[in-house]
């Protein structure tokens, strides 16, 4: 698959909607995740990200003018020993409760299926980095209706071990802008990664369209220390 430069998609997107972002940093010493969430009503944009212990979670930004907090509140990254789990909405803490259980990541999502926002049925993406037994694999899933048709889940799951320097993959909720917004098709993008935390945050927010854009997410983890850098930026202050 060739690799294709994550800020021209995002660029030439509008509303790719919510992203997951994992790979390996371009000098190879960092396992990179990345998650933004983007809105169009009043209600999904009135968000920010908060750092909740060793994750996040989203929040509200003015509380007197959240409408619903379904499906846009809910903790978008939580960490289990060596395991980090990202996802765009509750089935966090699905993957987190089972795992600890015993479960498997494709074992934990199948208790799930894409959001109940009709007509868009937004997918349901999720990311697990695993940095256990001194190596470094990754997986992203997504689970999506069939074309809008809510009866019939589909459930894709993409593994990579020993992931190359420089290299990630890149997974979103929509096709693009629209109404009902399309969902996802297709496998992840390979996409390239450069430059330090600082850099890779800077890039990725000024390529997301600035109307929709609402947080971002970004760490990196040293894979032989373990140690962790993080970045949040807010549209709202």
């Amino acid at each position: 698959m060739k690799i294709t430069s994550l800020q021209q998609v995002l660029q030439t997107n509008t509303y790719p909607g919510r992203g997951i972002v994992l790979g390996r940093s371009e000098d190879g010493n960092y396992a990179v995740s990345a998650y933004f969430i983007m809105g169009r009503s009043e209600n999904s944009r009135n968000r920010i990200f908060v750092e909740d212990g060793a994750g996040i979670r989203t929040q509200a930004f003015d509380p007197s003018k959240m409408v619903d907090p379904s499906l846009i509140i809910y903790a978008p990254v939580r960490v289990l020993k060596d395991l980090t789990i990202v996802t765009n909405g509750d089935q966090t803490d699905t993957v987190y409760s089972l795992m600890q259980a015993g479960k498997t990541f494709e074992e934990s999502l199948r208790t799930r299926e894409f959001e109940p926002d009709a007509p868009n049925f937004t997918p349901r993406i999720s990311g697990i980095m695993d940095l256990s037994n001194h190596s470094f694999s990754y997986g992203l899933s997504i689970l999506k209706s069939a074309d809008g048709d809510p009866a019939s889940c589909q459930r894709y799951t993409f593994h990579y071990e020993n992931p190359r320097a420089g290299i990630g993959h890149f997974i979103h909720t929509y096709q693009c802008d629209g109404n009902p917004l399309p969902s996802f098709e297709g496998e992840p993008k390979k996409v390239s990664i450069s430059g330090d935390i600082d850099a890779f945050t800077e890039m990725l927010w000024n390529s997301l369209n600035a109307d929709n854009k609402v947080s971002l997410f970004v760490r990196y983890i040293d894979l032989k220390t373990k140690e962790t850098q993080t970045r949040i930026v807010n549209k709202n202050q």
